[in-house]
Formats: structure tokens, C-alpha cells, sequence
């Protein structure tokens, strides 16, 4: 039997007492952001932050993201700021990875303040927003040139105190320097008109170029193109630039760079492709930044814009007149990995007549009934799975690849929004919504679910199928008609335990290639989809650089039409 006492008249005298001291407690210390007009003239309107780090090996601010290891930070928008206009941080600010500043134990810190500004588009939809225009930073919010930010200040941080401390914002993030040009390597930059269009507002397209042996003493030859796809760099295709390679490395020194990972190039990459014992190709990585994120996802969006146009027609027709390619389909070859994995992919599934062949390497998301892990089809939360069971459980978002979680759908999007606002935090959830979703009422990305609640929008995942980000989806639909141009073409690799969950989406992905042997389906895709096992996590690949350009440049040569 269970029973309840009554509590006396004096009890609760001193649980109404300590309530409104924790009350006075939580809202007592606060710290305010101001610029002066000597660093910028304003007004601004943008995002404010206020990092708090235990060290100081290097700026707070540097020592904050989305990662399991983030030191705590705090976000909140400005609109038109001007100079001695207080941004207040108190515990209402959200943080991550603490949500609110007097979750923070009172001793030293160092804290550092920033104001990261936003740029206004008006854009040919009709629509006019404010995001950050990359500055060739790759949509890096903590690092990005024009911010400002204070001088690194140690306090000693007490939600009990009673105190206001002021950050003045003193110095502005210079430009980033771009790497110069080299023998072997050379930079194209273009504004893309089509880009452009949609935004209202120049947009750039880049390319690091990486030159073959005997370039330049061979003018009359030309040249296959392989594209690799990714994260925003400077630095060449397959990590060409590599610090020390003028020196012999010694056994201690591989070992440990082996160690740290064993899929960096080192110099045995450079070494190779210096002395000619790899396939003579020209490597071409391509930029394409927008406001939303540091890579386009290479495919006309709702949000981005034309970018899979302006990367076809616009950036690939630069390099061929640039340089001296084979200006054919059949020369035209594709590698990526994780994001880049789903690019190349969607590239040559999308835009079939314009590449050779794609090598796919621990692609995002290939089909979204496994959105990494939950299903944006059938699930109604993307941060619990709700089964009907007394236990619910948390979705996980990364893992070790023995199956520990690391961090949750709920934390990364709490990361999010400590970053941005309305999906401007350059963050990969965001960065997804921005490639595939609609635009909402507001002209921002229509996020698939809630991000405070994880609750989902079936017709945001609806529209994303549609539309044909759906990759596994978009090819069964329409395998009859771009199945003939794609015979050959789709190989991909993945590690069995991938942290991030891709293996899934890639197991639904060979399902129905495979199906296609079974007649009527159309031609069998007689591509490759191989496993890393076991325990290969994100980034395991079956081949070293070396080896996948000569199986690209076999395809290559057996695709050639006949003299």
C-alpha cells in the first residue's frame, strides 16, 4: 500500500523560500556583447555568441561546434545592432552543450564574445532572407572573415554572483589567404551567372586543379577529368599537398601518421603521381558553398538554387576551355566521400549524359526510410523512436564503431540552433533540409521535423521524395529510362559499421540494383557495391587513391569510342 503524509504549513514555507532563491539564483549573472563603431559602423544583423572554454590552448571559439567534444557556447539572433548596443546573455540564451549558462559550475573560464554578420538576399523567388555569405571559410560559423570578436578574457563564472560582465568586440576576422598556384596545381574561381540569378547576388564557383606529369611538355595531349566531390577545401584532389614530402619520412614517422589515420595519402600519393606511375589524368575537387552550407549537394534546390546547372554548365565548361581535356562523357569520372559520396552519386544518376562513371565512398543517405537511422517516412519523431513499447529510446545519430552512441538526432539539432536560427547554422541537418526540402512561409528551409521537438513533417518528407533527393527512390522509379545510361557506372564502398549509420541506406540501395537482373526490370546495373568488414568505420574505402584512378581510368579507356 502506498500512503502519503501531509506536509506541515513550515515545510513548505522553506520549499516556497528555496524555489525563489534558485529563481534569484539562475537569473543573476549575465554577460553582454557590445562592438564599437571603430570596428564596425553598423547596424548588424546576424547571430551572437558567447563561448566559455576550461583552457585556453586555443580561442574558445575554436573549441566550440557540434561535436561530442565542444566546450560550452551560447547563440542568439541581432537585428540591426548598432556600436554600444548590448546583446545580453542570460539563462534564457540557449547553449550546447549545456542549455543555458547557469547549468555552467561556478569556477574560472576563459570566455571570448562574437558577432558572426549576415548577409540580406533578395532572391528571385520572391523570397528575401539573411544568411551568411561564405568567405571562403567553408561556412565555418566559429572562423568566418568580417566576424568580430573580443579579446579572450579569463572570469571567474558563478550563477550565484550577482554580477554583469561586458565583452567588447575589438578585432574583426581577417580575410581568409588562398593558397598560391603551383607547377601542379592551379585555382579556378567563376561567378556563376545562374546562381547568381536565383540569389541576386554574385555567387562564386571554384575548382582546385591538380595537373598530370608532363602537362605542360605536352600541349598537342589531351586529358580524361576525374572530379572528386566534398566538403569545402583549398587543398588539391586526394591530398596532394602533403608537408615534408621533400624529406625521406622516417619508419617511426609513417608509423605514426598510419596511426592517426590510415587513409591519409602521405607522400606515397605525390610520389606517384609526380613520377608518372599513376594514370595521366587531370583531378579537378569543385567548390560550391552557398548560404546554407559548405557544399550545394550538386543538385537544383528549392533553397540553394540551380547549383546541379551551374555546376554541369557552367563550372565543368570552364574547365574544359581552362584546360586541355577530353571534353566527352566517357572521360568524365566521379569520387567522393561521405557527402561527397552522395554528390557524385547524384550527379551521375541525375545528369546521366554528362559523366562516365561515379565511385562512391560512404555516401550520406542513399535511401530516406533510413534517414541515417530513422525512417522520415514512417517515424513520427525523429529524436525518439516511439514503437509502442514502455521504453522509448533516444535515436542515435553517430556511434563508435563498437555500437556505442555517441551523439543523439536531439543533440546535434540542439547544436543547430545554438549555431542559427531558421536552418542557417551550416550544420548537416541544416545543411540536408537546404539541398532537398521546400522553402517555408518564412523563405527559409522547411526543416523535416520540429527541430525542438523532433515531431515530423510527413510532407516535407514527401516533397524531398518527389523531388528526387530520394536517390534509391528516384532510380527505382525511373530505372527504365536512365537505367540504359547508367549500365556500368554506380559503384560504391562502406564500411559495415559506419558511424554514421550509411551502410543502411546502402544495403536498401543494392537491393534494388541487384533486383534489376530479374526480368523486366529493366538493365542490370553491373556496378559494384562492396562492405568493409567488420568493424569499418565512416571512411573506410577498399582501394588507396592509387588504386581507384586506375580502375577509373580502365572504364575510361574501355568507354572510348572506337578510332
Amino acid at each position: 500500500m502506498i500512503t502519503f503524509r501531509r506536509k506541515s504549513s513550515a515545510h513548505w514555507r522553506v520549499v516556497a523560500a528555496a524555489c525563489l532563491a534558485l529563481s534569484q539564483v539562475t537569473l543573476a549573472q549575465t554577460v553582454r556583447v557590445t562592438f564599437p563603431a571603430s570596428v564596425h559602423a553598423g547596424p548588424i544583423t546576424g547571430r551572437a555568441f558567447l563561448f566559455v572554454a576550461r583552457t585556453d590552448g586555443m580561442e574558445p571559439r575554436r573549441q566550440s561546434g557540434s561535436s561530442r567534444e565542444s566546450e560550452p557556447f551560447f547563440g542568439v539572433d541581432i537585428e540591426a545592432l548598432r556600436p554600444g548596443d548590448p546583446v545580453t546573455f542570460d539563462t534564457s540564451v540557449p547553449g550546447f552543450p549545456l542549455p543555458s549558462l547557469d547549468r555552467l559550475p561556478a569556477g574560472e573560464y576563459f570566455v571570448q564574445g562574437m558577432i558572426l554578420p549576415y548577409t540580406r538576399f533578395a532572391r528571385s523567388d520572391g523570397n528575401t532572407i539573411w544568411a551568411h555569405m561564405d568567405a571562403g571559410e567553408g561556412q565555418r560559423f566559429n572562423s568566418a572573415p568580417g566576424s568580430l570578436v573580443s579579446e579572450v578574457q579569463k572570469l571567474r563564472i558563478d550563477p550565484a554572483r550577482k554580477t554583469v560582465v561586458t565583452l567588447s568586440l575589438t578585432k574583426v576576422l581577417p580575410p581568409v589567404t588562398r593558397p598560391e598556384e603551383t607547377a601542379w596545381i592551379k585555382r579556378v574561381r567563376i561567378i556563376s551567372q545562374i546562381a547568381s540569378a536565383f540569389w541576386n547576388h554574385p555567387m562564386p564557383l571554384g575548382a582546385v586543379v591538380l595537373l598530370p606529369k608532363g602537362y605542360d611538355e605536352n600541349p598537342a595531349r589531351r586529358y580524361p577529368v576525374v572530379y572528386t566531390v566534398g566538403h569545402f577545401s583549398e587543398r588539391a584532389p586526394f591530398g596532394f599537398t602533403f608537408d615534408g614530402c621533400d624529406t625521406p619520412e622516417t619508419a617511426e614517422a609513417r608509423a605514426a601518421r598510419l596511426a592517426r589515420s590510415a587513409r591519409e595519402p602521405g607522400c606515397e600519393f605525390q610520389k606517384a603521381w609526380t613520377s608518372g606511375s599513376v594514370p595521366e589524368v587531370i583531378a579537378v575537387f569543385i567548390q560550391h558553398t552557398t548560404p546554407f552550407y559548405d557544399d550545394s549537394y550538386v543538385l537544383n534546390s528549392a533553397n540553394n538554387g540551380p547549383y546541379g546547372d551551374a555546376i554541369t554548365r557552367e563550372l565543368i565548361a570552364e574547365i574544359d576551355q581552362r584546360f586541355r581535356t577530353v571534353a566527352a562523357p566517357y572521360a568524365r569520372v566521379l569520387t567522393g566521400g561521405s557527402t561527397g559520396g552522395w554528390d557524385v552519386l547524384a550527379l551521375q544518376i541525375h545528369y546521366p549524359d554528362v559523366f562516365g562513371g561515379a565511385w562512391s565512398l560512404y555516401p550520406d543517405q542513399l535511401d530516406f526510410r533510413n534517414y541515417q537511422f530513422g525512417n522520415i517516412y514512417a517515424d513520427s519523431n525523429a529524436f525518439v523512436m516511439k514503437d509502442g513499447s514502455w521504453l522509448p529510446r533516444e535515436v542515435p545519430s553517430s556511434r563508435s564503431v563498437e555500437g556505442l552512441t555517441e551523439l543523439t538526432v536531439r543533440e546535434e539539432n540542439q547544436a543547430e540552433l545554438v549555431i542559427a536560427s531558421r536552418g542557417r547554422s551550416g550544420g548537416q541537418w541544416d545543411g540536408w533540409a537546404a539541398a532537398w526540402a521546400p522553402v517555408g512561409a518564412d523563405g527559409y528551409p522547411r526543416s523535416p521535423w520540429d527541430k525542438r521537438t523532433g515531431v515530423i513533417d510527413r510532407a516535407v518528407a514527401d516533397s524531398m521524395r518527389a523531388r528526387g533527393y530520394d536517390l534509391r527512390d528516384y532510380v527505382e522509379r525511373n530505372w527504365k529510362t536512365i537505367g540504359p545510361k547508367l549500365v556500368g557506372k554506380l559503384h560504391v564502398a562502406v564500411g559495415d559499421m559506419d558511424n554514421y549509420f550509411l551502410n543502411l541506406g546502402v544495403y536498401r540501395f543494392e537491393t534494388f540494383l541487384e533486383s534489376t537482373k530479374e526480368q523486366g526490370k529493366g538493365p542490370y546495373f553491373a556496378g559494384t557495391i562492396e562492405y568493409g568488414r567488420p568493424l569499418k568505420p565512416h571512411g573506410w574505402q577498399p582501394w588507396s587513391n592509387q588504386e581507384l584512378l586506375r580502375i577509373m581510368k580502365r572504364q575510361i579507356d574501355g568507354n572510348a569510342p572506337v578510332p
